[in-house]
């Protein structure tokens, strides 16, 4: 069975095999395929934008979804994480969604299900379908992405989001600089800088990211708004430029994007939530069909 816990689980063509599905599901070509099809979500973290999508991609598709209510599962109880996944596996699901605050740990339960494993987010390590969805956004856009070149603006260090693009991102041949405060920067070999100024005439599209301000062990600014002065995109930055804007959600407003830049048809944050259902429909498709 093959799982989805991070971007690299993927090769190119599969990649670009999903993207052609995605495409397809985008232009109406949808049948229920997945009508026989039980998918799981199991979210151990919040989530409104991501465990939505996953939902409305599979019923579009015809599957049954069951959502394990974990305040109220064994987990609570003493049972461990892979006996829990285990006992979800004993029942016949096709897919386990998983979401959880903890690195590891969709890979972990990967190795005790005969179930296919996606990978919702976990800690600050990956989230592979938002980076695909921000791929297919891109793409659908540019066309070929190769050489074009996109700044990720924010807490790199504490964002999977940021993981994830910059493996696939990379791996498709764009070039990615990290604009981040000196503390948010993980090590790294890609180009970066701590001030956004200084490539924003450079760079093609930006990637803002959310400040995890519930990773962080102690408050790294005064506030959000001392942050946003340096790190915000907002109109007034992007002028007349012909660059796109992405973010993974949730908009911190006037702190990672300015409410004018937001409403601009530069900004593609609604564009990609579209993408993000067709895409995950492509992801599923692929998981539970073969």
């Amino acid at each position: 069975m093959q799982h989805l816990v991070k971007t690299s689980d993927f090769s190119t063509q599969e990649i670009e095999d999903l993207f052609t599905d995605a495409s397809r599901f985008k232009a109406g070509h949808i049948v229920p395929l997945l009508q026989d099809k039980i998918i799981i979500t199991l979210f151990f973290e919040n989530s409104t934008r991501t465990r939505s999508s996953f939902e409305v991609a599979a019923k579009r598709l015809g599957a049954q979804m069951v959502h394990l209510d974990v305040a109220k599962s064994s987990t609570k109880k003493g049972e461990t994480l892979t006996y829990t996944a285990a006992n979800l596996d004993a029942m016949g699901p096709d897919a386990i969604i998983v979401r959880h605050s903890n690195s590891g740990v969709p890979q972990i339960l990967s190795l005790h299900t005969k179930a296919a494993i996606i990978n919702a987010g976990d800690g600050a390590h990956a989230h592979p379908t938002q980076a695909l969805l921000d791929l297919f956004t891109l793409k659908e856009h540019f066309g070929d992405v190769k050489g074009k070149k996109i700044a990720i603006v924010g807490d790199i260090k504490n964002s999977r989001v940021a993981n994830s693009n910059i493996e696939l991102l990379t791996r498709m041949g764009m070039e990615i600089i990290l604009v981040t405060p000196p503390h948010f920067l993980p090590p790294t070999s890609l180009r970066y800088t701590h001030k956004i100024e200084e490539v924003i005439n450079d760079v093609d599209a930006i990637m803002s990211l959310r400040t995890q301000t519930e990773r962080h062990e102690h408050p790294t600014y005064a506030s959000l708004k001392d942050y946003a002065s340096d790190f915000c995109i907002t109109e007034e930055l992007i002028g007349e430029r012909d660059i796109i804007i992405l973010h993974p959600g949730p908009v911190h407003r006037n702190i990672d994007i300015d409410d004018a830049l937001l409403a601009d048809d530069r900004c593609k944050v609604l564009k990609q939530v579209e993408n993000g259902v067709f895409v995950r429909m492509a992801v599923l498709k692929k998981l539970t069909l073969g």
